[in-house]
């Protein structure tokens, strides 16, 4: 069983995963032109926000300190990533929900990770669920999106 620490830690690393997909997703908006793909990178964006504020409300519960806004390293470089694609691209919107795909299924494995370990995440398990749910959800209307640019 994992101590309090350690269960912080856990969510800060999940807190860390929703920034990553909040920038990123802010990143996307303002790099395509297309009003319905901004609209859709938006909304995300702002779920992740949401999201953000959940984690860290349990974090507190567990007496640790969020003050995280921002993503992980890892996710720094995701965004550096995008950037590149999107500069080498002829596809820009193809490019940039390619990156985004790779991104959601990258938080699905960590929620799925976390899911995965109930004893020590048993009082958030419904929030981690349900905030699971949401970025598959969000994957599969990107994946959607993305289809239907690579048939265009």
């Amino acid at each position: 069983m994992e101590t309090n620490s350690e269960i912080i830690s856990d969510l800060k690393d999940l807190l860390s995963i929703v920034n990553d997909g909040k920038e990123g997703y802010e990143s996307a908006s303002e790099v395509t032109d297309k009003i319905d793909l901004q609209g859709v990178f938006l909304k995300y964006a702002a779920q992740r926000a949401d999201y953000a504020v959940e984690l860290k409300a349990h974090i507190a519960t567990h007496g640790g300190l969020a003050d995280n806004e921002s993503g992980g390293i890892l996710g720094a470089f995701h965004r550096t990533w995008i950037d590149l694609k999107v500069a080498l691209s002829t596809k820009m919107d193809v490019a940039i929900l390619k990156a985004v795909v790779t991104g959601e299924k990258a938080a699905i494995e960590k929620y799925d990770k976390y899911i995965a370990d109930y004893v020590d995440h048993a009082d958030h398990m419904l929030l981690l669920e349900k905030q699971r749910e949401g970025i598959v959800t969000a994957l599969k209307e990107i994946e959607s999106l993305l289809l239907q640019r690579e048939l265009h």
